[in-house]
């Protein structure tokens, strides 16, 4: 714990100081260019302001703020070499505290004050109070100008309004396509079971029927009974994984529990909601629940599923760990449609699964 922050109090007096330095190249440079802007810029000022705000960007870590144009390059250099600035003469009156301080105890303990004043405590009492104050206020200001710095890179060389516009209609046409492709997955999925499994079941049993019928046979209809039985209980369980009715009727908690209780792998469920979230954060929360559940059982080979649904702030957080042997491939069919789904709701969803387990599958769900 002391090395990391040893190791962050370096690094903000290392960016700080660095970005002092930079900051009289911005300055150099916005005087030089300022005169420019009026008429066409030339060639050496746009990339001039390109290559000071990259070495800003990485200076503060903003990487991933995105394009900007030349404009705005040269405007957030014109805006930020002030704080630069400031930043610098914080540091000067930190190294100039510590230079008077470290001057003033070797004085005291050498005994060679010109003055020969002695030290008495409540001299020695108000200077400690008066440094430590002083050196909390400028630590504080060193903070605060790293802090206004990284708000002025986002601000100023994040997207704008328009940007973040066609992101988002971006990002909303590809979840919609996602939704739509899932659908239609979901949707022959649900034919392929009534074709192959409860198609089939009514045919035989349409046949054992007129069989007995035919022959008058106890034993044929007692057949015939058993698979209207058989079929019925299928017809329920493609229906309960169509969609469960008890997800409207009892809510999220006791629908997990009718998964928990299907499941051939123990599950270990904890689902603590203080408020019901919309219908289509618990239907995502169920899918999410009941597809990594029956991975787990089918390809893991796990012993024991781990569910917990819990609700801090405004998000719904799904998370599902199993102890089984890993590898799962987020790219397959069922977790692709999970993931769209819960995209659809701007909502987050990871697999971690490395060889050996854990697999730890998550979604991230707005409450509303």
């Amino acid at each position: 714990m002391r090395i990391r922050w040893a190791r962050a109090g370096v690094r903000l007096l290392g960016g700080t100081a660095l970005g002092a330095l930079t900051a009289v190249a911005d300055l150099a440079f916005v005087l030089v260019a300022a005169p420019l802007l009026p008429l066409r810029s030339p060639r050496f000022v746009t990339a001039g302001a390109r290559w000071l705000t990259g070495v800003e960007r990485r200076r503060l870590g903003l990487e991933d703020v995105g394009e900007y144009g030349d404009r705005r390059a040269l405007a957030y250099l014109a805006v930020r070499w002030p704080v630069g600035l400031l930043g610098g003469g914080a540091l000067f009156l930190l190294a100039y505290g510590a230079v008077t301080a470290t001057g003033a105890v070797a004085d005291w303990l050498s005994g060679g004050r010109p003055d020969g004043m002695a030290p008495t405590v409540p001299i020695v009492a108000y200077l400690t109070t008066v440094g430590v104050v002083l050196l909390f206020l400028d630590l504080a200001g060193l903070a605060a100008v790293v802090t206004l710095e990284r708000r002025l890179g986002r601000r100023l060389l994040g997207p704008d309004d328009r940007e973040l516009m066609r992101r988002r209609i971006a990002e909303l046409a590809t979840s919609r396509a996602g939704i739509v492709e899932a659908v239609d997955a979901e949707r022959r999925r649900i034919e392929r079971d009534l074709h192959d499994g409860l198609q089939q079941r009514l045919v035989a049993l349409a046949m054992l029927l007129g069989r007995a019928r035919r022959n008058g046979s106890d034993d044929l209809y007692r057949q015939a009974h058993d698979e209207a039985q058989r079929a019925v209980e299928e017809l329920r369980e493609v229906a309960w994984r169509v969609y469960p009715a008890a997800l409207d009727e009892l809510g999220l908690a006791e629908a997990l529990a009718t998964v928990a209780e299907r499941s051939p792998v123990p599950v270990r469920l904890r689902c603590d909601l203080p408020v019901r979230p919309a219908p289509q954060v618990e239907t995502a929360a169920y899918f999410t629940v009941r597809e990594a559940v029956t991975n787990a059982a089918k390809h893991a080979g796990a012993t024991l599923v781990d569910v917990a649904v819990t609700a801090p702030d405004t998000m719904v957080i799904v998370r599902i760990t199993d102890d089984g042997t890993g590898g799962a491939d987020p790219g397959g069919s069922g977790l692709t449609g999970l993931a769209r789904r819960i995209a659809a709701l701007d909502g987050r969803f990871t697999v971690t699964s490395p060889p050996g387990g854990p697999t730890v599958v998550e979604a991230v769900l707005p409450c509303a």
